[in-house]
């Protein structure tokens, strides 16, 4: 059974009217009829099983049963990406990656060798735009839950009081520790945080701030990704070590 993702309230009732872009694709797309079943999700991890009932003009009818928090069987941390912002469309891919990997979070923030720069309308419809490719990109990876997406200025101001269990700094500086060896010394922990710098990665006052909050600056080795690599390396790495593949 297919999940759409909708408002949290529209799982509170017995019956609702899917309107917009997603009544559009049920309809048009995917050509749904009175008597299909679908699993209608919140975004933060319930979902509900409901049924077409009519497909009228002003949309899809659909009577919907209690909702119920998704269960999982794989107990793995949550994890929160802090990328530079990289030049064009770069993050777009990024965005997309990351949810299908089960990010829980990612926050772009502008670094200082970061090429783009955001502010007031312009960036309010890339956060706009970057919200519908995490969305899209949990609907189509199954996933019940959507990660958040934020934008900070700084390096600094994304860190805020970042508190995770494990704080991990990919910074190409680092030349004596690596990823495998900070995953080979303890147990899973709850929650981990890892910054990706923007092309040209991250300036050394950055790693240092970085450092002064906790994180641990690691290498992936003699190779160096490009931004849009190393990030998804990383979390496939965490989720193969502590998550849910493989």
């Amino acid at each position: 059974m297919r999940r759409f993702f909708v408002a949290p309230e529209f799982l509170l009732q017995e019956k609702g009217v899917i309107s917009g872009d997603l009544f559009r694709h049920l309809s048009t797309v995917l050509r749904l009829k009175s008597g299909d079943h679908l699993l209608l999700a919140d975004g933060s991890g319930r979902e509900a099983e409901a049924i077409i009932t009519a497909v009228e003009k002003d949309g899809i009818h659909v009577g919907i049963g209690a909702s119920r928090p998704l269960s999982s069987s794989v107990e793995s941390p949550r994890i929160t990406v802090y990328q530079g912002l990289p030049k064009g469309e770069k993050i777009d891919l990024i965005l997309q990656k990351c949810t299908e990997l089960g990010v829980a979070g990612i926050v772009v923030f502008e670094a200082a060798r970061s090429v783009t720069r955001l502010e007031g309308e312009r960036l309010e419809k890339r956060l706009t735009r970057w919200e519908r490719i995490v969305q899209e990109a949990a609907r189509q990876s199954g996933r019940a839950d959507i990660p958040t997406v934020t934008f900070s200025g700084t390096l600094g101001e994304a860190l805020g009081r970042n508190a995770s269990s494990l704080r991990l700094l990919l910074w190409e500086g680092e030349e004596e520790q690596q990823l495998k060896e900070i995953l080979e010394r303890g147990d899973m922990p709850e929650s981990i945080s890892v910054v990706i710098g923007p092309e040209g990665g991250l300036t050394p006052e950055e790693a240092a701030e970085a450092v002064d909050r906790g994180f641990i600056a690691v290498s992936l080795g003699k190779r160096i990704l490009r931004t849009e690599t190393a990030g998804l390396s990383v979390v496939s790495i965490l989720q193969y070590v502590w998550g849910d593949i493989g």
